[in-house]
């Protein structure tokens, strides 16, 4: 007597990878550059991974996420005062004719989101714009 003997087999089904459009990508990223966000709170709000989303950042800043609008320059702020000068009977604002140093003026201190940084002594102008580059991205 032939029998014959069903076994179910069970197929434990990996759940399918969820496609984002590159829209979709470049909205979680632009929302991960809003000051003070978390990139993985974000990530974790959308349910992707937070590595994901830095692989996404990268692509953004390289422009190869359909950037439509070119990412914002931070902004220093910046105080200018106006000085004026008598020359040959006539007032007219001092341009920056010599660069006067003193020892409170040969510190540079500036307090960033993402760090402190302070230069003392006479710094080279390239040399603190590069470092301003770094820090701001």
């Amino acid at each position: 007597m032939e029998t014959s003997s069903q076994t179910a087999v069970e197929v434990a089904s990996t759940p399918k990878r969820q496609q984002r459009s590159i829209k979709q990508k470049r909205e979680i990223v632009e929302e991960t550059l809003v000051p003070g966000a978390s990139v993985a709170r974000v990530a974790r709000a959308h349910g992707v991974n937070a590595n994901q989303v830095f692989s996404w950042r990268r692509l953004y800043r390289q422009g190869r996420l359909g950037n439509t609008r070119p990412r914002p320059v931070p902004l220093l702020p910046v105080t200018v005062t106006e000085t004026q000068v008598v020359e040959s009977g006539a007032v007219v604002p001092q341009v920056c004719r010599e660069p006067v140093l003193s020892a409170a003026a040969a510190i540079i201190d500036l307090e960033l989101s993402k760090a402190h940084l302070r230069i003392e002594g006479n710094a080279d102008p390239a040399v603190v714009r590069m470092l301003l580059e770094c820090l701001l991205g």
